[in-house]
């Protein structure tokens, strides 16, 4: 939150900036004052295409916003920032000219049952080979975005780690395909559990460390080779 205020405390206008190339000018205390007040964050999606998952530009953006504006509420005040997503893709029809508009941790929800976590779309990105393999790596990636700005239901970290690395037979296409890919897929699960965001036994992080040592050993002898 507080890196995306350090980057948009900027104003521009003609008479903006100083020298010949005219910049913004650093106006945090009004960027602090609009957080303090923001109760809301609105964002809309136009497109079936790419979803909150599956690009960093939301969870980087739109996350961020709300855990800044969050972090200008007093703890004990007990008001959450909410995240309204709006989803613009749709055609409104003569009978229903509404447009969706849903909690955030809906569409995640939503989201992560459609895709990381179909067995059918797993398998679809295994057969794409080594760009497949940097897909889920992204949304990997893109997981822990969205738990350091929202909330993540447990099962989300459960199956992920279940599809990709606890499953021999995936973990062993993944790393043949992508092996940088798969280490940041068990990478993320293990950043998941020690910032806080999943909560998972003792037996399946150890699982996990040994697929990580396993990973960056294999891709310290593929880089030797070179």
């Amino acid at each position: 939150g507080e890196i995306w205020k350090g980057r948009n405390v900027f104003s521009y206008g003609r008479n903006e900036g100083t020298g010949k190339v005219k910049s913004g000018t650093a106006r945090p205390e009004v960027l602090d004052k609009l957080l303090a007040t923001t109760e809301r964050v609105l964002q809309e999606i136009d497109s079936v295409e790419y979803g909150l998952t599956d690009i960093q530009e939301y969870y980087s953006n739109t996350g961020a916003l709300k855990v800044a504006a969050q972090n200008r509420k007093p703890a004990n005040s007990g008001k959450k920032v909410v995240v309204s997503i709006v989803e613009a893709f749709g055609s409104p029809t003569e009978t229903n000219t509404t447009v969706p508009v849903r909690n955030v941790e809906d569409v995640l929800r939503l989201e992560y049952r459609s895709k990381l976590l179909n067995p059918k779309w797993r398998d679809a990105m295994i057969e794409q080979g080594s760009g497949g393999a940097y897909e889920v790596s992204q949304r990997m990636t893109a997981l822990i975005g969205w738990g350091a700005t929202s909330h993540i239901d447990q099962f989300v970290f459960d199956q992920a780690a279940e599809r990709y690395a606890l499953d021999e037979d995936v973990a062993s296409k993944l790393q043949k395909a992508n092996p940088q890919a798969f280490k940041n897929v068990v990478r993320r699960l293990l950043e998941a559990n020690g910032r806080g965001m999943w909560d998972s036994d003792s037996e399946t992080l150890h699982k996990l460390r040994e697929l990580y040592a396993d990973a960056d050993d294999l891709i310290e002898q593929v880089d030797s080779l070179y």
